[in-house]
């Protein structure tokens, strides 16, 4: 057989020798060579007999690419639970992997957030204190500065477990809150401003975290895109490439096997229902339609009334601020209750809601996690407005309480006020989740294990509802970017919440849950997860530009009293610097650098843009093209089948004559 069509290939060459001699003719590596098997492993085995002679480039290139290679596997191998999610993808499927997956995310995230806030504000502010003075601030008013949270006199002992559940006491006055960190000076010392320091962490702290968001989006959307959200696609996706050859014994095998099934479950469910919604009268489509639409007005009133609910616990929880004692407590979590239960009732109650409305079963968690989304988000927003009336005087700095001191004189530190409402949510929350486990969860799966009746065979046991626990992870980090301008020491906390709920959840799923009798499919909700996530990150970073911008901080406490707003500090320090500095980010701050920036940056993203819709031309041609050829297929089975048949029959009958 002649070997003309095949390419010439250097026998006696090894690979690191073809790749020196790369720049006299083209390179081919063995693997990607258009050659059959057995010629390949002839020629591997030849080349294995020569000993290579390698360059001290080549030496390097290869020890870095090993570098490469085993740092990666390394990171891969210490990542953070592990095993333990790729347990739970095989046991329960993608779409409660992802929910897993999420809760990683934000524990990494908010544990560098806490190393970014200790190294640029806590740690300085620490050393500086212990050298430092502490400026008191003589410009105004006598009244607008007596702030002293510090206890007088004997203190009980459950005063400090009161404390600790409500912010207040030693714990109002400590690295936690924002009131404790003061304008720190010493004459020898102006190298750090720590006002300034503050500041900026907090703005890249919210520019860090929405990197990471648009980084992990981008990851989930190119999933997304190259299974194009369609059954086809992902079911090609799956068959093809969808098996991982590195599985080792039979544990990770089985629970690749499941993963798998359930992936292909999720594209069947979605195919059933497309074909049912495509045989509908237009009748039964109208009902369907009207009967969404009503719903969906159910739905918002009942929204609307949990909003109605958190404003007046709001307000009857500040006016009650100055009691004492276990009736005290009650009043200081009072919204942190209402908020809580209108977000365990709201949402049970549209998940009944939306099984009248007959969506897929993404479609139902995505519907469903909309509505959640805008319960909680708004209710938070609620909060944060009934604290903004009281602080402001309803932005009417005129008034007999705001007039004295530009915001109420009933706020003495109104900064470390709103930390103290997002510390308790967020401890608030943490109680109630195991709260729920230990006193709920548990008794409800040891009655329906050991009691068997009508009544517990219809509660059965409960099932792991993937929306209204990603909305949890998703309300608890909004109160985290919301309280860390207030309270820095908040991601922190939020990492060991999340590392608890972790186990908490894992417990959960795998003791008293039961497989969803519903799935959905992971690639799409993934991505929508972040969306929401990035709303959370907005309305946060709402709140931070409008306080840092417009709202006079406390003249008693925290590092910005010498001035009118926060951000005053920035061009006061700006002039404090060099004259070739100031120069300098005038000239970055200048048209002449802006506009050259902007067009190239349009250039940039231009390219980037048609790149992508070429690329995705190209993905919904072969999408297309993968299609036809199904088609084709199916058309020349059927052709078989019906030669066969046709020539089956005359057999059959010679053979009866026979």
């Amino acid at each position: 057989m002649s070997n003309q069509n095949y390419p010439q290939f250097n026998w006696s060459s090894t690979p690191a020798e073809q790749d020196e001699e790369g720049s006299s003719g083209p390179t081919r590596d063995l693997r990607s060579s258009p050659l059959p098997m057995a010629l390949k492993r002839a020629v591997w085995q030849v080349q294995q007999m020569r000993v290579p002679v390698v360059s001290r480039k080549q030496r390097k290139t290869k020890f870095l690419q090993n570098f490469k290679q085993s740092a990666v596997g390394l990171i891969h191998f210490f990542s953070l639970w592990r095993k333990s999610l790729q347990k739970i993808g095989g046991n329960f499927g993608g779409g409660v992997q992802s929910y897993f997956l999420l809760l990683r995310f934000l524990v990494v995230l908010n544990f560098v957030s806490f190393l970014l806030i200790a190294g640029f504000v806590i740690i300085p502010s620490i050393v500086f204190r212990s050298v430092g003075t502490n400026l008191v601030n003589s410009t105004g008013p006598e009244e607008c500065m007596a702030y002293d949270p510090n206890p007088q006199g004997l203190v009980l002992f459950y005063t400090y477990f009161l404390d600790l559940l409500s912010g207040t006491g030693f714990m109002e006055y400590s690295y936690l809150f924002y009131g404790y960190y003061n304008t720190m000076m010493k004459e020898d010392m102006n190298f750090y401003n720590i006002p300034l320091a503050y500041l900026f962490t907090a703005v890249f702290y919210f520019a860090f975290c929405l990197i990471c968001i648009i980084a992990r989006m981008g990851t989930a959307a190119r999933v997304a895109v190259a299974t194009g959200g369609s059954a086809v696609g992902n079911y090609s996706m799956i068959v093809f490439t969808g098996w991982d050859y590195g599985c080792l014994g039979d544990q990770a095998t089985k629970l690749k096997q499941k993963n798998i099934h359930y992936r292909l479950q999720v594209d069947l469910e979605e195919q059933s229902i497309k074909k049912r919604a495509a045989a509908l009268t237009l009748y039964q489509k109208i009902f369907l339609y009207s009967l969404r639409v009503s719903m969906s007005f159910v739905a918002l009133g009942l929204i609307i009334a949990a909003f109605y609910g958190i404003f007046k616990a709001t307000n009857f929880s500040q006016t009650k601020s100055g009691e004492e004692g276990i009736l005290g407590l009650f009043f200081e979590y009072l919204p942190s209750i209402v908020i809580t239960a209108g977000n365990f009732v709201v949402p049970f109650l549209c998940d009944q809601i939306a099984l009248l409305e007959r969506y897929a079963p993404s479609t139902t968690v995505i519907v469903a996690l909309l509505r959640a989304v805008f319960l909680r988000l708004v209710s938070l927003g609620v909060l944060l407005f009934t604290l903004w009336d009281q602080i402001t005087c309803t932005g009417d700095t005129t008034k007999a309480d705001c007039k004295l001191c530009q915001y109420s004189s009933k706020y003495q530190c109104w900064e470390t006020r709103v930390g103290q409402e997002m510390y308790k949510l967020t401890l608030f929350d943490l109680l109630i989740n195991i709260a729920v486990l230990v006193l709920v969860e548990f008794p409800r799966r040891m009655v329906v294990d050991n009691w068997s009746n009508k009544v517990t065979q219809w509660v059965g046991r409960q099932e792991f509802v993937v929306s209204s626990n990603v909305l949890g992870l998703v309300y608890g980090q909004t109160v985290v970017w919301t309280g860390t301008l207030f309270c820095p020491l908040l991601p922190f906390i939020n990492t060991l919440k999340f590392v608890i709920l972790f186990y908490c959840r894992k417990i959960t799923l795998f003791y008293n849950c039961r497989p969803a009798l519903k799935t959905f499919r992971s690639t799409t909700s993934t991505f929508f997860f972040l969306v929401v996530l990035l709303f959370g990150w907005i309305l946060a970073t709402v709140v931070m530009v409008y306080s840092i911008a417009e709202m006079h901080p406390s003249m008693g406490c925290g590092p910005f009293r010498f001035f009118p707003n926060m951000w005053k500090i920035v061009p006061n320090s700006f002039y404090n610097l060099s004259e070739v500095t100031q120069e300098f980010l005038f000239f970055i701050g200048s048209q002449a650098f802006s506009i050259p920036l902007f067009a190239i940056s349009c250039v940039v993203m231009g390219y980037f843009i048609a790149l992508a819709s070429v690329y995705g031309k190209s993905v919904a041609l072969l999408r297309a093209q993968l299609k036809l050829e199904g088609r084709d297929k199916q058309f020349l089975v059927k052709q078989i089948e019906q030669l066969s048949q046709q020539f089956q029959i005359p057999k059959l009958h010679a053979e009866a004559q026979d």
